[in-house]
């Protein structure tokens, strides 16, 4: 797999469906869903393409309000959130570009979720992309690792080892599927993800909310500083068992810490606002912005990380009122391996 700032050929989205989750048609909440995703959609469309998947019924409503630019395709949908849903782009031995279908059952077959359609959006994207789909039997999404390119994956215990989602896995033998789908040969397992992560409607601890390399060879790492959200303590837990991790070539892993918003509620607890939650693309990094004045300093680290890119701040909190973030509804198709190299 290569790293996410390798070049792209295309971004996946999806368009805000009717569910429990957005609303049913006509609420103002779909509507500020759907709004919040096409911020995302046509901001990344200037730097290069974009398809986003409708469910068939909502196609109308997707060309009304998506620019001109962006494809869209007819798939049935349950909900939206394709960095998880979907499949993740590989290359083969050959260069080309293959795609892992994980097994998606709702983020550990939550009773709340529903994934009859899901289950099948990974084929789904991999055919309409033109590639083969190699079927994983691991449950798993793309929130639930992130890869360095350079053969290390990070991973989290209550992820992969979820009894909803993995019953009778081991860290052994899910490490072994992983590197074998990944081509990665070195794990790094955090303990646990947010507070937020572990309610009614959490994933159980995706790590794209909490740690991200970069093409910097640093590790992001998210930091909550007020003593009263209980990830004041989850990040200094994070932050220690990341102290002595090491990535596939035997280096002690770089961290830099990035300071979470300074709002730590709203209406429903304590938020997971995270600037880990960014998506790097061609040219590009498209940061979750919150109207904070911490949006400034994760526009600095980003682009320290990330020099030859424009920083590119989107107005994230109607995604995260929803149960994610920028990285959550993005997922990218890389270039085959002779284009990216002549790049």
């Amino acid at each position: 797999m290569p790293a996410e700032w390798a070049r792209h050929d295309r971004t996946w989205m999806a368009f805000p469906p009717a569910n429990d989750t957005f609303g049913q048609l006509g609420s103002s909440t779909l509507h500020r869903a759907r709004a919040a995703w096409v911020r995302v959609a046509e901001t990344l469309a200037r730097y290069e393409p974009v398809t986003v998947l409708a469910d068939p019924a909502d196609v109308d409503a997707a060309r009304t309000m998506l620019g001109a630019g962006i494809a869209i395709e007819a798939v049935p949908l349950d909900d939206a959130w394709l960095r998880d849903s979907g499949p993740t782009f590989v290359h083969g031995r050959d260069g080309a570009v293959d795609a892992v279908d994980w097994v998606f059952n709702g983020w550990g077959a939550q009773d709340w979720a529903a994934w009859s359609r899901d289950e099948h959006v990974g084929r789904a994207v991999a055919h309409l992309a033109g590639v083969g789909a190699s079927q994983s039997m691991l449950v798993n999404e793309g929130g639930g690792f992130h890869i360095d390119g350079r053969g290390t994956v990070l991973l989290t215990d209550t992820v992969q080892l979820d009894p909803g989602r993995n019953p009778a896995a081991t860290k052994e033998s899910v490490e072994a599927e992983v590197h074998a789908r990944l081509g990665t040969r070195h794990a790094v397992w955090l303990p646990r993800g947010l507070t937020r992560d572990y309610g009614e409607f959490g994933t159980r601890g995706h790590v794209d909310i909490v740690a991200a390399f970069t093409a910097s060879r640093t590790l992001l790492l998210h930091r909550q500083d007020d003593p009263q959200h209980p990830d004041f303590e989850v990040t200094r837990l994070l932050r220690s068992a990341l102290g002595s991790a090491v990535d596939a070539e035997g280096t002690p892993l770089t961290i830099i810490d990035v300071p979470a918003p300074t709002v730590i509620r709203d209406d429903d607890g304590f938020v997971d606002w995270s600037y880990i939650n960014h998506y790097v693309a061609n040219g590009v990094v498209i940061l979750c912005a919150f109207d904070d004045p911490n949006d400034a300093v994760a526009a600095d680290i980003l682009a320290a990380a990330y020099p030859d890119r424009t920083i590119e701040l989107v107005d994230a909190r109607d995604i995260f009122a929803f149960g994610g973030g920028i990285h959550c509804i993005t997922q990218q198709q890389p270039a085959p391996r002779n284009r990216q190299e002549m790049d």
